[in-house]
């Protein structure tokens, strides 16, 4: 007896490591390390060795006691009173494992033991409750057991908000942000040394003074910020971690946004579309088509390489607007856009139909990334989305490393047990520095397709 308690205590010893660990990792918001994945292994291992150890025991104490009863129920019949009542036989009755007059032991206890420690007292007393269970021949079903047929939550599958992401962002050049300052000068050369012929031997050569224009790109702050009570972040399941990840998501989608459609103003960032002097492209028409939108793609791209005298390398669309394009058929209903990346014959694109930001689907060999940002709301309608044609190179984003950032304050509101929440991240874009390096394609031809 003296052996199995000392194995029960050492079980039980176990145990609260392991959720000290758990915990600790918990409350600071992070994945298990290495170590402490090696440590909870190990810990595992000498539980499992206890508690079969400890079964062996507890089962040879059952024994003894069985044996013990029997023989005192033998010894019972040896006396005057038995004898005279020979060929009789008392039936008493045991109460079962979780009745009412056994107040010292709870059926849902021993499930919360058994399931996260392990305990085999309380897998023992739950087995033997099952087999109670198991001869009782009745028609009641979960209905008549509300209590105890409990739901199950399965916390770690908690869906977050399906958000549109930063599909557009990731493929911009990536910069590392200053460490000081609110805004980034860029100098951008607006007059350019002349060159000419010269005259004749020893005549003036051409001469134009040099001169730049600063290009100020202001840095900008984007922030999610939520209050949760302590009660929720103790008491609950991954609360915090669940939030914290929406709030990333949410920051990571605002920037996106500001990349694509920020205004310049009111503290925005300059987006894309409303850049100064880009190549603009108008496709007008009542009755869009696929092969019609592609010239206007070409012509987008040879716009970019006319004036920027470089090539544009990404193409950006709403998911919609590709999949009207993957729709477009010819005169004998095959395909314009073909879901295969083998050398298909007179295809304008290539890429499957399924996907979302980078798709693998390209268009007049140029890839394409969709992206639920861009806007469809443009035109008289407000139901026109747009396409743009760039360079990623001149598209310029500076972020932190790590970006964005978890602040978590528990002194705001700390007489309400209130704790803040706070993902948050600097960041600074430009499209500027080469505007004729992106191409806008919008019109009525834009409008939403139809299938």
């Amino acid at each position: 007896m003296r052996l199995l308690d000392q194995l029960v205590e050492e079980r039980a010893e176990l145990s609260e490591t392991v959720d000290g660990i758990l915990t600790r990792a918990a409350d600071e918001t992070r994945d298990l390390t290495e170590a402490e994945d090696k440590n909870l292994a190990d810990l595992k291992a000498r539980a499992d060795a206890l508690d079969e150890r400890i079964t062996e025991l507890r089962d040879i104490q059952v024994q003894n006691l069985e044996a013990a009863k029997l023989r005192a129920e033998v010894a019972a019949t040896d006396e005057p009173e038995s004898r005279a009542a020979a060929g009789v036989v008392n039936v008493t009755s045991e109460p079962l494992t979780y009745a009412e007059e056994r107040n010292n032991v709870s059926f849902f206890q021993d499930m919360y033991q058994s399931q996260f420690y392990g305990d085999p007292t309380a897998t023992q007393r739950l087995a033997r409750h099952r087999d109670e269970m198991a001869v009782e021949h009745r028609d009641g079903t979960s209905a008549n057991f509300a209590g105890l047929v409990v739901p199950q939550y399965l916390t770690q599958l908690a869906a977050e908000l399906a958000r549109a992401g930063r599909p557009t962002a990731d493929q911009c050049t990536a910069l590392p942000l200053p460490q000081a300052g609110l805004s980034i000068e860029v100098s951008r050369i607006t007059t350019g040394a002349s060159a000419a012929v010269q005259a004749a031997e020893n005549d003036a050569v051409s001469e134009t003074d040099v001169d730049d224009t600063l290009l100020s790109v202001p840095v900008r702050t984007l922030a999610s910020g939520q209050q949760l009570s302590r009660q929720a972040i103790e008491r609950g399941t991954g609360v915090d971690a669940l939030i914290a990840a929406d709030m990333m998501g949410a920051v990571a989608t605002v920037l996106d946004d500001q990349v694509l459609n920020g205004s310049g103003s009111s503290g925005q960032m300059l987006g894309i579309r409303n850049v100064s002097g880009i190549n603009d492209v108008t496709y007008t028409d009542a009755s869009p088509t696929a092969a019609e939108l592609y010239s206007k793609i070409v012509d987008g791209i040879q716009q970019v390489n006319s004036n920027r005298y470089a090539g544009a390398d990404l193409i950006i669309m709403h998911p919609r607007r590709l999949a009207f394009m993957q729709a477009g058929v010819d005169g004998s209903n095959r395909p314009l856009v073909v879901p295969t990346q083998n050398v298909p014959q007179n295809a304008m694109g290539v890429g499957p139909v399924a996907g979302y930001g980078n798709t693998g689907a390209s268009i007049a060999g140029l890839p394409v990334v969709t992206d639920a940002n861009v806007t469809t709301a443009q035109g008289a309608g407000t139901n026109q989305d747009e396409i743009y044609i760039v360079r990623r190179s001149d598209l310029l984003l500076f972020e932190d490393a790590g970006a964005p950032a978890m602040a978590r304050m528990e002194q705001t509101a700390g007489l309400n047990l209130t704790v803040t929440l706070v993902s948050y991240q600097y960041a600074a874009f430009t499209a500027g520095r080469y505007p004729a390096s992106i191409a806008r394609i919008g019109g009525t031809g834009l409008v939403t397709p139809t299938f």
